[in-house]
């Protein structure tokens, strides 16, 4: 049986897939139904905001008057506590919002000036989650020119606009050690980069820099750094090797450096320094629960025109701010967005272990419970990382297709935006949040009924949802096409 056949088959097992997900649910997550999940890592589905951040908001709200200067000071001051004097911050409505902010002022040439404006080209590393950054530019070569068409990024958006961004193109850059290889019930190039060398790798991005030098204004890559994203490299204090590798490059270029870490902690795990990146953005309703947002933290150097672009800088009626005033007005998150992103950034840097612990636990209880998926030999096959830069636990199942055997199906991305991807439907049918999963990854991280009020794990509930994608996985390979 091909393996296009495999998956039509599998998709043929939907109705029973879920009917039995159903049954299992019932007994397995019982009340809990409906009110845990697995990932608080999508805007779509925010965890509840802590007791810090509510009150937080609630004593800003009683100040009869209180500027905007005020609190994006203070949220400037917090990160450079955290980062460093040379780094600045700025507030958006979103992370994506963010990004927007990122490649218009960084990576895209001037369009105010006579005659016709020279191309702008970036390097993007052909691995997961591409779309959310190369997405700003046309692909190059034209091989990837098909990548985005049903990819989260213009999802919705044929009928308005697309994202890229004008006389600017994305160079991508196949990773060294990656497999590109076709999987899903929506059959799609699923980059599988448990593989990836971080060195043969920076030689490709080199090469591409080389033949491209006269248009590169950039290098992004995306900000997790486990080994299911292609970063399981480490360097001798942690940091993963091919980002340090590309802030190296972008140093020998005179470019910037941006790393995307969406559903990530600021400040957690490696710092922007350890990885020479000239700005890293997080999306701040995520796994550290703050209101709907996105934080950019970069060099003051970078920072100074990004910070004006959003109307944080300049005079406007005698004042030192035009605060949503600028180009990017339509970015601005309000002030009690930036009121608790600043909470949850405080609790950072006083009491970081409030959010680490929670991170601890949530492992452990994944640990114990994945060590009772059967059959024996797909736990042969998981690798478990834990990563306190995206705030959670990456099980990879990459591996289980190996040795000529196929083993949990590789669902792609489009199968999570088109609804396809099984194990997470199976995991809804149950009652409970599915954790996010593609290209053999699933994410895992606390925040969706597995924390209280206060933010501390509630390990009963983490535990009822970390079983029931047990079981989730257990059903849907039961229903894979043998032979």
């Amino acid at each position: 049986m091909y393996r296009f056949e495999w998956y039509q088959r599998l998709w043929e097992s939907r109705l029973e897939i879920l009917s039995e997900a159903r049954r299992v649910g019932e007994e397995l997550v019982g009340d809990l139904r409906g009110r845990v999940g697995l990932y608080p890592g999508s805007s779509s589905c925010p965890g509840p905001l802590p007791r810090y951040v509510l009150e937080a908001i609630e004593e800003a709200n009683r100040a009869p008057v209180l500027p905007m200067r005020r609190v994006e000071d203070e949220l400037r001051c917090v990160v450079k506590d955290l980062f460093g004097d040379e780094y600045d911050a700025a507030a958006t409505n979103t992370c994506e919002a963010a990004l927007r902010v990122v490649f218009e002022v960084l990576f895209a040439p001037p369009t105010m000036r006579r005659g016709e404006a020279y191309r702008g080209r970036f390097i993007a590393p052909y691995g997961e989650d591409y779309e959310f950054m190369a997405g700003y530019g046309r692909p190059y070569p034209p091989r990837y020119k098909a990548l985005y068409a049903d990819r989260s990024s213009t999802g919705g958006e044929m009928a308005v606009e697309g994202k890229s961004l004008h006389n600017l193109d994305a160079l991508f850059v196949r990773l060294a050690g990656a497999r590109y290889e076709c999987h899903g019930i929506k059959y799609s190039v699923v980059p599988l980069l448990t593989g990836v060398e971080a060195e043969p790798s920076i030689r490709r991005m080199r090469l591409t820099a080389e033949r491209h030098a006269p248009y590169l204004v950039g290098i992004e890559s995306i900000g997790y750094d486990t080994p299911g994203y292609g970063y399981g490299e480490e360097d001798e204090d942690g940091a993963p090797r091919l980002k340090r590798l590309m802030g190296g490059l972008a140093e020998e270029y005179d470019i910037p450096y941006v790393v995307d870490c969406a559903s990530g902690v600021p400040s957690f795990g490696y710092h922007p320094q350890d990885v020479g990146a000239h700005v890293m953005m997080w999306s701040m309703d995520k796994v550290v629960r703050a209101p709907t947002s996105g934080l950019i933290v970069g060099l003051e150097e970078v920072m100074n025109p990004i910070r004006r672009s959003l109307g944080l800088g300049g005079e406007r009626f005698g004042g030192v701010s035009s605060h949503s005033k600028a180009l990017f007005s339509l970015c601005d998150p309000g002030r009690d967005a930036v009121v608790g992103m600043t909470a949850v950034l405080r609790v950072l840097r006083d009491e970081p272990e409030r959010v680490r612990r929670p991170i601890d636990e949530m492992h452990r209880v994944v640990e114990e419970e994945f060590r009772m998926l059967e059959p024996e030999w797909l736990r042969e096959g998981l690798t478990i990382t834990r990563s306190y830069a995206m705030g959670g636990t990456e099980v990879n199942y990459e591996k289980t297709w190996s040795d000529d055997r196929r083993g949990l199906p590789l669902f792609s991305a489009e199968d999570l935006f088109a609804g396809t991807n099984l194990i997470m439907e199976a995991m809804a049918e149950m009652g409970v949040r599915p954790a996010t999963i593609y290209s053999g990854n699933i994410f895992i991280a606390p925040g969706l009924g597995t924390l209280d009020e206060e933010g501390d794990f509630i390990e009963e509930h983490a535990r009822v949802a970390a079983r029931a994608l047990v079981k989730a996985l257990e059903i849907v390979y039961g229903h894979c096409p043998q032979g």
